[in-house]
């Protein structure tokens, strides 16, 4: 545990070797939260080893498509129709993130619909491992009241001025992960990385109705998909999930929300480590997985109802590296 988490590392401090050589900070603007949603803006700062700004890029996307949200992005029809296509800027986009951690802020969404626009274009981003800073904050305990862009902003002395503008966010988000980059390496504290895996599949649903008409009804948080048929697990429920401890064969976890990895395989890969995949939230849920713990939807507002422990997809990750056996085997 760090002692003082915002201490900048002194000049005589060894650099962790460990440590990646660079970073692209990145905020996309989108047409929603769904598979068949697209980018409208993009933004990345390129930062050296030590957090330091070697220079930033943005640009508008036209999303060929209704542009959402208008009144959380402020991007009109209008102003998106001259825009370049993403397959216009892919290149440079790629060269901005080429051979570079990529950083964004729950990192798992920006990744996911950068990941989906590259394999529109048959082409993949040129990024390997990705940096979340929500999870750094948690990894250096930062007291926090919520994982929000604006209030690790605040906690660091960064001013928002235009906030739900990429190029601004990623701005923000570059000057509160350079202290927190610093803290890490003041404390030799293990960054988060997790593995940047290109997509082969997406979606591209057509809108209908009020969707195609630019109002308020083009704005869909996720996609309705059937359930599957899952073999019963074999294990007891041990309870809910403590942190700081491994998952354990039997748990029940619960997923809401649009995740990076497909859910159907993510599903999988629950199950396939013993674990118990539920569509719903109970009294006996284990544990909820979800990337936007604040977004209200029903499984949320029950997992707060019941106390049921949640956590994002990258700690999920995380812990189905090493899931326990189920007790008494």
């Amino acid at each position: 545990m760090l002692e003082d988490r915002t201490t900048a590392v002194s000049p005589g401090t060894p650099w962790p070797a460990a440590y990646p050589k660079g970073y692209a900070v990145v905020d996309v603007e989108t047409t929603g939260l769904a598979r068949d949603d697209r980018i409208i803006s993009a933004a990345v700062y390129r930062l050296d080893e030590r957090g330091e700004v070697e220079d930033h890029w943005y640009t508008l996307v036209n999303p060929e498509r209704d542009p959402g949200p208008v009144w959380i992005h402020g991007l009109t029809s209008e102003t998106l129709e001259g825009a370049p296509l993403f397959t216009d800027i892919a290149e440079e986009f790629s060269a901005r993130l080429d051979g570079r951690v990529l950083v964004a802020h729950n990192a798992v969404f920006d990744w996911q619909m950068i990941a989906r626009e590259y394999a529109r274009a048959k082409a993949e981003a040129p990024v390997r491992q990705r940096l979340c800073t929500i999870a750094l904050s948690k990894e250096l305990g930062l007291p926090l009241s919520n994982h929000k862009l604006e209030t690790l902003a605040a906690h660091f002395g960064v001013v928002q001025r235009r906030a739900h503008h990429a190029l601004d966010d990623a701005r923000v988000l570059a000057e509160a992960f350079r202290p927190s980059l610093r803290a890490a390496a003041a404390g030799n504290v293990r960054l988060p990385l997790l593995e940047c895996r290109p997509l082969t599949e997406w979606s591209d649903t057509p809108r209908i109705g009020p969707q195609a008409s630019g109002g308020q009804g083009g704005y869909r948080p996720s996609s309705w998909r059937p359930s599957r048929k899952r073999p019963a697990c074999p294990h007891p429920n041990p309870g809910r999930y403590e942190d700081g401890k491994p998952l354990r064969q039997g748990m029940r976890v619960a997923f809401s929300g649009d995740t990076s990895i497909d859910r159907e395989l993510l599903e999988d890969r629950a199950a396939e480590a013993g674990l118990h995949v539920s569509t719903s939230i109970s009294r006996l849920t284990s544990l909820l997985v979800t990337n936007d713990p604040d977004s209200g939807t029903s499984k949320v507002l029950k997992a707060r109802q019941f106390g049921t422990p949640v956590v994002d997809e990258a700690a999920f990750g995380q812990l189905l590296r090493d899931v326990a056996p189920a007790t008494g085997t």
